[in-house]
Formats: structure tokens, C-alpha cells, sequence
């Protein structure tokens, strides 16, 4: 099989992944992405919306502009971007297995680095339930690629399951795009995404349902309708509650799990925090692995927000560029100063507080481990 060399391999051309290569290359090394998709940019070309935050996290800038300007960015700094390249496995520590190209007429090589970065991103949960099989239930993500990237609208009269940030953005998307939300169900006690998406959802007539839940889905060969009811103290549906909605859509917006199958492979340590999405790699505050040379940046790491995923993967390629040599130790730590209290910023205050002590949790995990102490990791 042929081997391509190359200083530093990168897994995923979302935003963590593109900020990486942008600060890696731009040091001098030789950076290689690889990406499953036929276009690079992950999740930034689906999200419409303003982007919160500072000037430095590009706030008040839509997400697929955001895209389009890491993209110009790393063509700028002279990193390899391959899509439609899956990355199968990790050999030997530091060899990765790709797959690039349309089916049957793929080509298969090996990519030799001497650093890898994985920001694989995360994927969506799904939620059983009666009827859960039909078709019209999706993931939010979905609904959100069919009516943002293909410009398809999923269905007419759409039930969200999910009011964090995801179905509360998603929801607003799907009016933009001509389709009647009828309801957000929620089977939390209160609103779990911003204020301010949530407010936008509310100022457009659409009911927020907390403390509820979908009991079932019913159709012939297709969505019809679904069963939903309120839950009690103790998460059981409350007899009498139930009511049935006439819809054509199920969007489910029920969480992330990070994308760890390569952590796995490659020998990484996991520890299990559910604040994170699951089981997530242990880092340091470098994004290192315990596996010398590779790292880890975006939701890999732990399902958060795309600016926190930039930040991140700013972090993992500097870091990998200054072990190589690129950048001496003063400069980096300056940069590194930068992007860790940008971080800081987005793990702030009321929202932040959770994701704050998880991360922190996260890191700890790593040290103890290094240390030689126990730690939980679902094994």
C-alpha cells in the first residue's frame, strides 16, 4: 500500500479541524486533512444564524460565512484538505488508513504523521419509541442539512423533540424554510438552550412543551401523528395528559455523543462524563492524549458550541506544531494564552458553569491517570 509522510494528519474539516491545520501550517509544518464529505466545513454550512460571542469568536457573522472563511484561511496557509476521504483506522500509533474517492473507484493509502489531531465531531442520539421507525422521524441534524445545504423541506407540520440549543435553532430554521412547528417537547422541567433562542421560538407562537414527553408515533407507511403527554416529578406520563398531534415530521433534538471510535482504536484513555456526551479522550490543557502525539479537538472532546470547537482545535495545532519544533516554547505559550482565555470566556457564567467543571473534570482525569490513580472510565 502506498505511504504518504507528513508532519501533522488532521481527522475532520469542521471548524475545530480547519482552526488546527490554519495554526499548524501556518508555523511551517506540513499539514494533511482528511474528510468523509464532499465539502469541507462540517456543521458551519448548515448553521444560518449570528454567532455569538466576541470580535475573536466572529460573532455577529453566520455560520456558513464563518465557514467560508476558515476555507479561504487554510488554502491561504497551504495545509491539504482530501474530502471524500475516510479515515479508517489508526496503526501502529501514528499511521492512519485512508480511504479516498467515490465507491469503486476509491484509492486506498496509508498516511504516516508525526502528530494526529481527531476532530471527528460528534454524531446524533436517537430516541425509541413506538413508531420511532417511521419514516418522518429524523434527527434535528438532518432536518437541518435537508432545508440549509439541499434546501429540501423535511415535512409541512413538524413535532421537535429537544429544546436545547440544537432544537431550538433547528425549530426557527425550519419556519424560515415555510414549515409549521406545531410544538417543542421537552421532557426536562425547564428550557435546556439559550434565552434567546428560546424567545425567538416563543415570539413565533410556538408552545414549548416542558416536562413532556412523545409516547408514540402512528401512521400507515408514514408519519400521522404522535402521542405526546406531561410527566410527572419522576418522569412517568401522567394518565389524562395525553394528547394527539396531527404531524408529518418527528425532528428529535435529544443530544450528541462524541465521535471516539479513532480515540479508541489508537489506544487513548476515556473517561466517562456525561456533561461531555459520554465517554470522552482524557487531554491535557495542550489537547494531548495519553497517547504521546495524538490529540483531540471540537466535540470529540465533548459536545459544546462551534466557537469553543474553533478554540479548541487553535490549541491542538499549535501545540503539535511547537512539540515538532515550529514554533519556539515563548511564542506558543503567548498564543496558547489567547485561545485558553477565549475559552475561558465561553465556558463562563450561568450557561458555562456545567461544561466548565466537566472539562475541568476532563483534565484532572488525564493527571491522575499519568499519576498512576484510578479512574472511572466505564470500563
Amino acid at each position: 500500500m502506498k505511504q504518504i509522510n507528513t508532519d501533522i494528519a488532521i481527522v475532520g474539516a469542521g471548524s475545530a479541524g480547519l482552526c488546527a491545520a490554519i495554526q499548524a501550517a501556518n508555523t511551517g509544518a506540513k499539514v494533511m486533512v482528511f474528510d468523509e464529505n464532499h465539502k469541507a466545513g462540517g456543521q458551519l454550512f448548515k448553521q444560518i444564524h449570528k454567532f455569538f460571542g466576541s470580535r475573536e469568536h466572529r460573532a455577529g457573522t453566520r455560520g456558513f460565512l464563518i465557514g467560508e472563511q476558515l476555507l479561504q484561511e487554510v488554502e491561504n496557509c497551504g495545509a491539504e484538505v482530501h474530502l471524500n476521504s475516510v479515515a479508517y483506522g489508526i496503526f501502529d500509533g501514528n499511521t492512519l488508513g485512508i480511504v479516498e474517492g467515490e465507491p469503486h473507484h476509491e484509492t486506498h493509502y496509508a498516511v504516516k504523521a508525526k502528530k494526529i489531531i481527531l476532530a471527528g465531531g460528534a454524531k446524533e442520539n436517537y430516541m425509541a419509541f413506538p413508531g420511532s421507525t417511521l419514516p418522518g422521524v429524523m434527527g434535528a441534524g438532518a432536518a437541518q442539512t435537508m432545508i440549509n445545504v439541499n434546501r429540501v423541506l423535511p415535512g409541512e407540520k413538524i413535532i421537535m423533540v429537544g429544546s436545547g440549543n440544537v432544537g431550538l435553532i433547528v425549530s426557527y430554521q425550519l419556519m424560515q424554510a415555510g414549515a409549521d412547528v406545531l410544538a417543542i417537547v421537552e421532557g426536562a422541567p425547564k428550557i435546556g438552550g439559550y434565552g434567546v433562542h428560546a424567545g425567538k421560538i416563543r415570539r413565533a407562537g410556538v408552545p414549548i412543551l416542558v416536562s413532556h414527553t412523545i409516547l408514540k408515533a402512528y401512521g400507515e407507511n408514514e408519519v400521522e401523528g404522535a402521542i405526546i403527554a406531561q410527566l410527572d416529578d419522576h418522569w412517568n406520563p401522567i394518565p389524562g395528559s395525553e394528547q394527539d398531534v396531527k404531524c408529518d415530521t418527528i425532528c428529535l433534538a435529544v443530544g450528541l455523543n462524541p465521535m471516539t471510535e479513532l480515540a479508541y482504536m489508537a489506544g487513548c484513555q476515556m473517561a466517562f462524563i456525561p456533561a461531555l456526551g459520554g465517554h470522552v479522550p482524557m487531554h491535557d490543557e495542550h489537547m494531548e492524549t495519553t497517547v504521546p502525539g495524538v490529540y483531540v479537538a471540537g466535540d470529540i472532546t465533548g459536545v459544546e458550541e462551534a466557537s469553543t470547537a474553533m478554540e479548541e482545535g487553535n490549541l491542538a495545532g499549535l501545540s503539535a506544531a511547537c512539540a515538532l519544533g515550529y514554533i519556539d516554547e515563548a511564542a506558543a505559550k503567548e498564543k496558547e494564552a489567547a485561545f485558553l482565555n477565549r475559552m475561558a470566556m465561553l465556558r463562563s457564567g450561568e450557561f458555562g458553569e456545567r461544561r466548565r467543571t466537566a472539562k475541568a473534570e476532563q483534565v484532572a482525569a488525564f493527571h491522575n491517570y499519568q499519576k498512576g490513580i484510578g479512574v472511572k472510565d466505564g470500563e
